[in-house]
């Protein structure tokens, strides 16, 4: 959310409204201080039931200037790309309507929703899961609207996909802007992996000088300014994130993860495929790999080895797993 934040700020946004449900007051304490330090207001509009995705427009109205003419960005959370909102907003501008989306171009269209235009962008219709090939461009949960369409949506649970994007397209209100470069879902652990891979890849293009070099580095890798102690004869990468705060010991591996910030991976240990959580431990020779997924505040004891794992936080692992795609909700 901080990416996205910072793209919008970039295009003079001064004003974010966080729609949430889930864990608001930790968004809330841990965005507002984000908001101070850039200098805007972020507030939030909390759902009592899950409002779908076009009803929390019509709760968070109120918060919503409408007496300014300003059109204004609605975003999925859980997107990652390269946030072209400049070149979004001309778009949107320039062709005068109610809203524009954002769209992106997938291989196998048929397991999606797929968004028909003309060239020139207008949209047509929405066509879900077609077994015919209509187009290969999707939406990509990301728009520009004028304020006034927030006056189509009542105040009770809406999808903008099937009830109001619909409506506004047979009226030639919506157009659709092609994404350039990536995209990614990351809404699921697995997902957030990919995009994560993604997301470096662009950046080894577009900001080289962000990234980790080395020679215990492979590949890909950010690491964080803050306060980071790498050991002696590590190797690190490739498609790695370390957070602030990590204490990386002697010899550690790591390939395809995240380590977020405050962990503590001991000697020899190796993280594959995987991300650690908060404040997390992994102890000396100790392997996670294979899409493991540890919460806040878990540690994993010495010369384990684990895989396909997920678990809860503030947990303990001692013993091995070679299971499957298990759940650890204690210490096992």
């Amino acid at each position: 959310m901080k990416h996205q934040i910072d793209a919008l700020f970039k295009v003079g946004v001064k004003h974010i409204i966080l729609c949430v449900s889930y864990r608001a007051e930790q968004l809330e304490v841990e965005l507002k201080a984000y908001g101070e330090k850039l200098g805007i207001l972020i507030e939030t509009s909390l759902e009592d039931v899950p409002m779908g995705t076009g009803g929390p427009l019509s709760l968070c109205k109120d918060k919503l200037d409408m007496n300014d003419s300003d059109p204004f960005f609605m975003l999925n959370a859980d997107v990652t790309c390269v946030y072209p909102f400049k070149e979004l907003l001309d778009f949107h501008t320039n062709h005068g309507k109610e809203g524009t989306l954002l769209v992106t171009k997938v291989e196998d269209p048929s397991k999606y929703g797929v968004v028909v235009s003309t060239d020139d962008g207008a949209i047509e219709r929405f066509v879900e899961k077609p077994k015919v090939f209509v187009g290969d461009k999707i939406n990509a949960g990301m728009y520009i609207l004028n304020k006034q369409m927030v006056d189509r949506i009542p105040n009770a649970p809406t999808s903008l996909e099937r009830d109001t994007f619909p409506a506004m397209a047979a009226e030639g209100e919506l157009y659709r802007m092609v994404l350039p470069g990536f995209w990614m879902d990351i809404g699921q652990p697995k997902d957030y992996l990919t995009g994560q891979v993604l997301a470096l890849a662009s950046l080894a293009e577009t900001s080289p000088d962000t990234l980790a070099s080395g020679e215990n580095i492979q590949g890909n890798v950010l690491i964080s300014d803050d306060n980071v102690t790498i050991g002696a004869n590590c190797v690190i990468g490739p498609d790695v994130v370390v957070g602030p705060g990590v204490t990386i010991a002697d010899g550690v591996r790591l390939k395809r993860c995240a380590i977020l910030g405050g962990c503590r991976l001991d000697a020899h240990s190796y993280v594959d495929n995987s991300i650690v959580g908060w404040n997390s431990s992994v102890g000396t020779w100790a392997r996670v790999q294979e899409h493991c997924f540890l919460g806040e505040d878990v540690h994993i004891k010495p010369e384990r080895f684990v895989r396909s794992l997920t678990v809860c936080p503030h947990k303990g692992i001692k013993i091995d797993n070679l299971e499957d795609n298990k759940i650890v909700l204690g210490i096992i």
